[in-house]
C-alpha cells in the first residue's frame, strides 16, 4: 500500500521504501539485515536473545537521512535469521529440508556453513531449529519475503537507470568489533568496503568513499573479510552503468553488541554517515548532466 505522503511504501512486517524527499539523484541504499520483526511462524528452537545476535542492528538508523540527500531507501522489516535477502535462492542446505528440494541448489561455501538463504546456525554453533522445514514453508517464506524484497530493490534501481541513465547503489550492513583469526580475536577496521574486487562498481567510486570516510578519521579496509554478497552481486554491472558498493560498519562504533543497543557514540557516527551521504549524491550528481528526455515528458 501506498503512505498518504506518497514518498513511503509500506509492506507490513516485508519492508518500507521511502522515495528521495530532496531532488533526486540516482542513489539508492538499501539496508536487508536491520529487520526485527519476526515473523509469528518462524517456529526456532534457538532463544530469540540468540537470533538477534544475526541482526545488523540500527543501521537502518544509521542511513536514514538517504532521502534527504535526493536517495531512495529500502530496509527489509523481517529479520535475516528467518529468511537472508543477502543470499541467492539456491542458496539452500537440503540437510535441512523434509523432502527433496525441487528448484535449483547453488553450490555456496555460506549455506554449507549453515548460513544460507534459512539459516541453520546462530553464534557458532548453536542450532537454530529442532525440526526439519516442510519445503512448502521454505518457498513460503521466498514468496512472501525475498522476492518482494529482491524485486522492490530492482525496481528502485531500474528506474533511476531509465531516468538518469546510470545508478549507484550503497549496500548498508554492519560486522562484528571484533575478528577471528587462527583462535585470536582481531579488531576490525571502522569501516570495510566490498566491490567484488572492483567487479560490482567503478573504482572511482570505492575510492570516493574509502577517501571520504578516512577525511572523518575512520579507518577502512577494501574488500576483506567482507568482499560481497548476493545483492551486489546481482545488482552491480558497472560496465552497464549500475554501480553497487557493500558498506559494512563497525558495530563497536555505534552500539553496545551484548546488549543490542546504541551507545554514546551513535550520534557522532550518523553525523558522519549523513556526511558521507551527502559526499556521495554530490559524486553522483556530478556525474549525470540530465535525465533523460522521456523522463522529463513523463514527470
Amino acid at each position: 500500500m501506498q503512505s498518504d505522503s506518497k514518498r513511503v511504501r509500506f509492506l507490513p512486517g516485508v519492508l518500507v521504501r521511502y522515495a528521495p524527499a530532496g531532488a533526486p539523484v540516482p542513489l539508492i541504499v538499501d539496508s536487508p539485515h536491520s529487520g526485527r520483526a519476526y515473523p509469528e511462524d518462524f517456529g526456532h528452537a534457538a532463544p530469540l536473545a540468540l537470533l538477534r545476535r544475526a541482526e545488523d542492528a540500527f543501521v537502518d538508523d544509521l542511513f536514514e537521512a538517504a532521502p534527504l540527500y535526493g536517495a531512495g531507501l529500502l530496509k527489509a522489516l523481517f529479520p535475516r535469521s528467518y529468511i537472508d535477502p543477502n543470499r541467492h535462492e539456491g542458496e539452500i542446505d537440503e540437510g535441512m529440508l523434509d523432502d527433496v528440494w525441487p528448484h535449483r541448489i547453488d553450490e555456496s561455501a555460506r549455506a554449507e556453513m549453515g548460513l544460507g538463504l534459512i539459516r541453520r546456525l546462530i553464534r557458532g554453533n548453536v542450532q537454530i531449529y529442532d525440526r526439519l522445514l516442510p519445503v512448502a514453508e521454505v518457498e513460503a517464506r521466498i514468496t512472501r519475503y525475498h522476492r518482494p524484497y529482491h524485486d522492490e530493490l530492482e525496481a528502485m534501481l531500474t528506474e533511476a537507470h531509465a531516468r538518469f541513465g546510470a545508478v549507484w547503489h550503497i549496500n548498508a550492513h554492519s560486522m562484528k568489533a571484533l575478528g577471528r583469526k587462527q583462535g585470536r580475536s582481531i579488531p576490525r577496521d571502522d569501516f570495510v568496503l566490498g566491490d567484488l574486487e572492483g567487479e560490482s562498481c567503478d573504482p572511482d567510486f570505492t575510492a570516493f568513499v574509502a577517501e571520504t570516510l578516512r577525511g572523518f578519521g575512520h579507518t577502512v579496509r577494501l574488500n576483506h573479510p567482507f568482499k560481497g554478497a548476493a545483492l551486489v552481486q546481482r545488482f552491480g554491472r558497472p560496465q552497464d552503468g549500475r554501480h553497487s558498493l557493500q558498506i559494512e560498519v563497525n558495530r563497536g562504533l555505534y552500539m553496545d553488541e551484548e546488549k543490542i543497543e546504541k551507545n554514546a557514540s551513535f550520534d557522532a557516527l550518523k553525523g558522519n554517515i549523513d556526511r558521507m551521504l551527502a559526499a556521495i549524491a554530490a559524486f553522483v550528481g556530478a556525474q549525470i548532466q540530465s535525465p533523460h528526455p522521456e523522463a522529463r515528458e513523463g514527470e
